[in-house]
């Protein structure tokens, strides 16, 4: 017995396959052709549709509605027992969170209701309670059964957190449930600004993680300590769809995750699957397999369910996916066999990401860029307009990173502490909602000389995003908050009659000191002859503006936070008020705020390099991509980190990367050619970028041996100027570039 084959599934078992099965399947049944596929992708594990809201197999519970093709067959059985001749792990998945109206009619106390008493229904389902017997005893009683016949090694749930933020369940298990943790009545309505509201919500958050923990106590009960329940996770961390998983605890209390982000969305592009499995991994363990959904069939502004993909366009999310560390899975709706041309597509890259296990697993992100996330941040600041307060401000700062090639990762607020010795630059993306103790790690970590992106006001809310009046954050960089503000936060039309959103910022160099004086008064004289001895050369804004000489103005469309500056960062740039667009010769600046300061840098008197943006500009790069404001972002993370960067990546195209170490003499470097990946349309076409240079820090080493494991070349490099330069002459989809120190 081999070592691995000695470990547990969930960390031998690293390629996985579905074919979603659907109710006539079992009428016309394609097994054969399905065995052979499993061989043609070298999977080693197969997810089975099992039972919940369509069981396949004859349950013992009657109630449990049967797939309509099924007749007298055990279709589950059936695949099941054909996996185990193939020598492939089994998963049985469930869909646990709706029933039929025959069900519903015997347990109407079982399902969700909303305050009229209606049941909460679609296509024909009801939708039932996660706090009644449906989930606390009937589905742990399927799950045993399901146990306890096919002895499956382990389940994967698609639909197990029931009805989302919007939706209020007024049933009786509810309404006791929530009085015994809170003494309160159920909200009267969705409040966000109502306190019973909020506490509903971190309320219905602790429930599903209970669900969560007891399906998993209930499998290993019946079939032993390695039988794993997984509900299935969203990499989201701005949550838009409203579900309720607390991520975090899920992710820490998990052996395998199993996760449902299947396409690429026309805002962030194929980018985001190797944030994906970064913010998956760096929130749970490094070493965790985490297999994801990717879809054979056609996403994009519509959804075509039995209809092959473009094989490009899956082949860009599977690769930026190994980039992030996720195990492929491909998935398939339905075992007919009309649309032929997907099942082609999984086969190269499956196979390719065998031969490539040992750099795909087993190392840990090289990064030292993080990107902080919090899901209680979405929840209790984001509230109803999550999308403009927390996601668009995350993906600009991340769409600047990927623009730069600057290999970084997410990580969660409670883990700042946990990965501080990795990171040199932290970015706080408007995160407003913190807890005393998240606080205090910003805090502790400025107060420690180390480097920090901000914007908005952080820290300004308490854990149920309740108002402070105050930010403690800012105020240890010298600012406080004035409560002037100029546009808006949330996104605005962009009718050319009325231009709410045409507004600029104005870029100047820093003010003398009897400028600054003038402006914010005689009590602040040294702090005003400090920036004054700024040189050119060494000002802050030499940096954040590099790119910017030829403009004395940039576009914006945001809002601009007042502040007041006593402290040691420099201030810059003006705010200039939205004016008319048309006709065009009304366009034309009527009104400039020089007292609204963009943007604010410097060192503080502990080390710490500091970016404040006081206009939201990762907001706007975030909702519109504008080349400028990503530039922003870049020049700060750049005048932040002051040369340590891991790697540098030069070359035309537009190029993924990410950056891993595999002991201290080997790296591994991801590069995805995203060139021709349009976010509007579907990928059908590949364009090869040529003559890309990598750019690797030697660390005291004289020579490497490089493997590109795309494109098969091997060779050894000579460091030169203490950096290991490596030519890649091509790249067509991707490459994988293996470094190895030492001759």
């Amino acid at each position: 017995m081999t070592k691995n084959a000695a470990l547990p599934w969930y960390r031998r078992v690293r390629r996985f396959g579905q074919t979603n099965l659907t109710e006539d399947d079992p009428a016309c049944d394609h097994l054969d052709f399905w065995k052979e596929q499993w061989k043609r992708t070298g999977i080693q594990g197969l997810i089975i549709n099992c039972g919940g809201i369509v069981a396949y197999y004859p349950s013992a519970f009657g109630l449990q509605y049967r797939a309509a093709g099924l007749g007298e067959q055990d279709y589950f059985k059936k695949w099941s027992d054909a996996a185990r001749e193939a020598g492939l792990a089994v998963v049985a998945r469930m869909d646990i969170n709706r029933a039929t109206e025959e069900f519903y009619r015997a347990h109407p106390d079982w399902f969700s209701i909303d305050r009229e008493g209606k049941p909460y229904t679609s296509q024909g389902r009801y939708f039932s309670c996660v706090n009644g017997p449906y989930y606390k005893e009937y589905i742990p009683a399927v799950l045993t059964e399901i146990v306890e016949r096919y002895h499956p090694d382990g389940f994967a749930d698609n639909s197990w957190m029931g009805l989302r933020v919007k939706q209020i369940c007024y049933c009786e298990n509810c309404r006791k449930k929530f009085r015994e943790a809170y003494g309160l009545e159920l909200p009267e309505a969705v409040d966000f600004d109502d306190p019973v509201f909020v506490r509903w919500m971190k309320w219905s958050l602790q429930c599903r993680t209970e669900n969560w923990d007891l399906f998993n106590e209930t499998v290993k009960k019946a079939g032993g300590p390695d039988c794993e329940w997984c509900g299935m996770i969203n990499a989201d961390p701005a949550g838009e769809d409203g579900a309720f998983a607390d991520k975090k605890a899920l992710l820490s209390r998990s052996r395998i995750v199993f996760t449902d982000h299947q396409n690429r969305d026309r805002l962030n592009g194929a980018a985001q699957n190797m944030d994906n499995g970064l913010l998956l991994h760096m929130a749970s363990s490094e070493d965790l397999v985490i297999p994801e959904s990717m879809a054979n069939y056609v996403r994009g502004n519509h959804t075509f369910r039995l209809s092959a993909n473009p094989a490009e366009e899956t082949h860009i999310w599977m690769y930026s996916g190994a980039a992030g560390g996720l195990s492929p899975w491909y998935h398939h709706i339905g075992g007919g066999l009309r649309d032929r041309r997907q099942f082609d597509t999984p086969v190269p890259f499956m196979r390719w990401h065998a031969e490539n296990e040992a750099y795909l697993y087993d190392r840990e992100t090289a990064a030292n860029v993080a990107v902080v996330w919090s899901q209680e941040n979405s929840f209790f600041y984001g509230k109803d307009k999550v999308r403009e307060r927390v996601a668009f401000p995350y993906r600009g700062v991340l769409a600047a990173l990927h623009e730069g090639r600057i290999p970084f990762f997410p990580v969660h607020i409670d883990d700042i502490d946990r990965y501080r010795d990795r990171i040199d630059t932290l970015i706080l993306p408007d995160i407003e909602v913190m807890t005393d103790a998240q606080e205090e790690s910003i805090l502790r970590w400025i107060r420690d000389g180390k480097a920090l992106i901000l914007s908005g006001k952080p820290g300004f809310r308490n854990e149920y995003g309740e108002e402070k009046g105050h930010s403690r954050i800012l105020e240890a960089l010298g600012l406080t908050l004035t409560g002037e503000s100029g546009g808006a936060l949330e996104t605005q039309p962009a009718d050319w009659e009325h231009p709410y959103a045409h507004s600029y910022l104005e870029i100047r160099k820093t003010e003398n000191a009897e400028g600054l004086t003038e402006r914010y008064g005689a009590a602040e004289t040294a702090v005003c002859e400090k920036v004054a001895h700024e040189t050119a050369a060494d000002a802050p804004e030499s940096i954040l503006l590099r790119g910017f000489e030829d403009t004395d103005i940039l576009p914006f469309g945001g809002q601009v936070l007042g502040m007041k500056n006593t402290g040691p960062l420099v201030s810059f740039g003006s705010y200039i008020l939205p004016f008319p667009i048309f006709p065009p010769e009304f366009s034309w600046i009527r009104k400039i705020n020089e007292g609204l300061p963009p943007f604010f840098a410097g060192v503080l008197s502990s080390g710490s390099r500091i970016v404040y943006l006081a206009a939201d500009v990762d907001r706007t790069a975030g909702r519109d991509r504008l080349p400028d404001h990503l530039r922003l972002l870049l020049n700060a993370v750049l005048y932040t980190l002051d040369g340590k960067l891991p790697l540098k990546v030069e070359g035309e195209g537009y190029i993924d990367v990410s950056l891993y170490r595999q002991g201290d003499a080997q790296r591994v470097i991801h590069l995805n050619n995203l060139s021709a990946a349009d976010m509007t349309t579907l990928v059908h076409r590949r364009v090869p970028v040529r003559d890309i240079t990598l750019r690797l820090p030697a660390e005291g080493h004289e020579k490497a041996a490089v493997m590109l494991r795309r494109s098969g070349r091997d060779f050894t490099v000579t460091a030169e100027n203490g950096c290991f330069v490596i030519p890649i002459p091509k790249i067509g989809d991707f490459e994988l570039t293996v470094v190895r120190f030492g001759p």
